[in-house]
């Protein structure tokens, strides 16, 4: 008796998974963003810092650079986590309103950091992203990484 067994193998396009992290030191003060981007074959840490900022700004920032990078390498497919409920909100609920109301919060003050705000939404605008809250400093490896990083890119 022959016995044939046939295994099909189905190969998914896995997301790049994108964790992004903001640190600043002071407020405003010396700040440092980072982002880990994984995708099928490789893991890329991406950071920076800045002298002066907030730390709003590199939590966007992290968002940009990592959104940038997975544009000029033509990554399809992408899931932000951030820990950050400014960002994550910012960018899926509060912009359209904002956008809406001319840059103007529900109490009719500016929007803070309107720059980054539009760079993100050009962004995302034109490769599609899904976001994701992650609670910081919780056990998870890539979030405690990226936190790791932004801090270590904070200028002394």
């Amino acid at each position: 008796m022959i016995v044939l067994k046939i295994t099909r193998i189905i190969f998914f396009k896995m997301k790049t998974q994108i964790y992004t992290d903001g640190a600043c030191t002071g407020n405003p003060g010396p700040g440092g963003w980072a982002a880990v981007v994984i995708s099928q074959d490789k893991k890329v840490e991406l950071f920076g810092g800045e002298q002066l900022t907030t730390n709003n700004r590199m939590e966007l920032t992290a968002a940009i650079k990592a959104l940038e990078y997975c544009i000029s390498k033509k990554e399809k497919d992408i899931n932000i986590c951030t820990d950050s409920v400014y960002v994550k909100e910012g960018i899926t609920k509060w912009i359209k309103n904002w956008e809406k109301n001319n840059w103007r919060t529900s109490d009719k003050k500016e929007v803070k950091n309107i720059d980054l705000w539009k760079q993100l939404q050009t962004l995302e605008q034109s490769n599609p992203v899904s976001w994701q809250w992650v609670k910081g400093h919780s056990g998870n490896p890539m979030n405690e990484l990226a936190d790791k990083l932004a801090k270590e890119a904070t200028p002394i």
